[in-house]
């Protein structure tokens, strides 16, 4: 039998048509995936030329970059966020050197804490200060205004911080002001929406009922769809069901003014004496009257004869009366400044507190700022100031703690707290006030201020409570030398009298 060979039947029309639609279709693919690289290039094009335009300012002068709170939050976000994503962005299609450098230093950048506290840090400065959000996202500062702006994502990364900490009081300052900067036109990658969600919710939780069902309702308006808005609203309008059906819609229109600080009472916290110190840090309510401080002089203080101070007296100034406070001008140089911060900074470590039930050292949120401990065997430099001290005050200091090196970057503080249990200027900020008395001491590089925590007679002098203010703008360096009473006896003999 002959076996006859048949040519393979042709694609039908409907075939070939089809593998056109296909071919098509992977060309467009095949463009967008050009596209798609040419973007994520011009992307990370934009990235490079951005940091490096930041870099070459901030590395040109580090400290006086950090010195401005926004920048250093930003520094914080930009390592924990930004490069995180640019990260991603190169990882679609890895780059070896980059990835490789990157993972290199990742052990080295902030993390999530470390953004949440540089968000927590503007927003005690905004409290102590008394700034509206508004101020703080376009640069204006007490005294100084710049460029170093806050984008619409900053301000809602912001409140979002203060919203999963149950912060709902400043949610609202910074949600509001990511809202405001949205109906402004500022593009952003949150939307409208999620922001409105945010807002509502916390200012609900504020109590102000009319307010967030208004700004539900634009929700609802802008998302109909939006599963939790309408829960939200169902549930609002049924805990204002009948002040609803007093209210127009005219009278809810009202509720579009910015809400601004004091719009809402800040909730109150764990220290009584909070305002009074947050308005001392403001410069507001110092006790020093113009017949008081006719009373202050400065004069030569030679340490009664001493030595060493005979040739070289030290200028000695009175900063308050009772309890006495002075401030020894020129008491470090600038060489020893930058010395003793050279030894401290590989030792800064946050600052702690001793428990007073356990009597363990613990952070606590009260003390923000870190600091290192110097002993004289470590340079000669440490040594001097220790031995400048005992000259200065008469006291001995073989008894005294070491040498602490705090530095209080942006918003550090430490709140109204006794001693008995300063190295550089700032520009705003960063004083330590004394609630008790109503007394603001300024920090003065170079100087040291110096005050009895003790009357002679061993008793506390409860007077002395004192705080170091948040540093509002700057980078406040701070030496401090504890000296015990032990060892004083016959420096500074025990008086009989109580409170003397």
């Amino acid at each position: 039998m002959a076996l006859s060979l048949s040519p393979p039947l042709p694609l039908s029309a409907g075939q070939m048509t089809d593998l056109i639609h296909t071919e098509k279709e992977l060309v467009q693919s095949l463009k967008e995936y050009i596209l798609a690289e040419e973007s994520k290039l011009a992307a990370v094009k934009s990235w490079a030329n951005k940091l490096d335009s930041l870099t070459q300012v901030s590395s040109s002068d580090p400290e006086g970059f950090l010195a401005h709170p926004v920048n250093a939050y930003k520094l914080m976000k930009r390592l924990h966020t930004e490069w995180s994503q640019l990260e991603s962005l190169v990882l679609q299609d890895p780059s070896e050197g980059f990835i490789s450098n990157i993972s290199t230093h990742r052990p080295f950048f902030p993390d999530q804490e470390d953004e949440k506290g540089a968000a927590k840090a503007l927003m005690r400065l905004q409290d102590t200060y008394q700034l509206d959000s508004e101020s703080f996202s376009r640069g204006k500062l007490p005294g100084l205004h710049s460029n170093v702006l806050l984008t619409v994502d900053d301000c809602f990364d912001m409140g979002k911080t203060a919203y999963n900490d149950g912060d709902y009081y400043h949610s609202v300052l910074w949600m509001q002001q990511a809202l405001r900067q949205l109906d402004m036109g500022e593009d952003s990658v949150a939307s409208k929406a999620t922001v409105l969600d945010y807002l509502s919710y916390s200012v609900y939780q504020m109590g102000d009922l009319p307010r967030a069902i208004e700004l539900t309702l634009r929700l609802v308006a802008l998302d109909s769809g939006h599963q939790r808005a309408g829960a939200n609203l169902r549930y609002f309008e049924q805990l204002l069901s009948k002040q609803l059906t007093e209210v127009k819609q005219s009278e809810l229109t009202s509720f579009e003014e910015p809400i601004q600080i004091g719009t809402y009472a800040r909730p109150k916290d764990h220290l009584p004496e909070r305002e009074v110190y947050e308005a001392l840090c403001r410069g507001e309510g110092v006790q020093m009257t113009e017949k008081r401080r006719s009373g202050l002089f400065c004069r030569y203080h030679d340490g009664n004869r001493n030595p060493r101070l005979l040739l070289r007296p030290m200028m000695e100034e009175d900063e308050w009366d009772s309890p006495r406070i002075v401030r020894y001008l020129n008491a470090l140089s600038h060489d020893e400044i930058e010395t003793i911060k050279q030894l401290a900074k590989p030792n800064l470590a946050r600052a702690t507190v001793r428990d007073p039930k356990t009597g363990v050292l613990t952070t606590a949120n009260y003390r923000v700022s870190k600091s290192a401990w110097l002993e004289g065997e470590d340079d000669p430099v440490v040594a001097r100031v220790n031995q400048r001290i005992e000259d200065i005050t008469g006291l001995t200091v073989r008894t005294a703690e070491l040498l602490q090196v705090a530095n209080y970057g942006v918003g550090g503080q430490y709140e109204p707290h006794f001693d008995f249990s300063r190295m550089s200027d700032v520009e705003a900020g960063g004083a330590t006030v004394f609630p008790d008395f109503g007394a603001a001491i300024r920090p003065k590089k170079g100087t040291a201020v110096f005050w009895y925590n003790l009357f002679s007679s061993g008793e506390g002098d409860y007077r002395t409570r004192h705080a170091a203010c948040p540093v509002l703008v700057g980078n406040k360096w701070v030496s401090n030398k504890w000296i015990h009473e032990r060892g004083q006896e016959f420096r500074r003999p025990c008086g009989l009298t109580p409170g003397n």
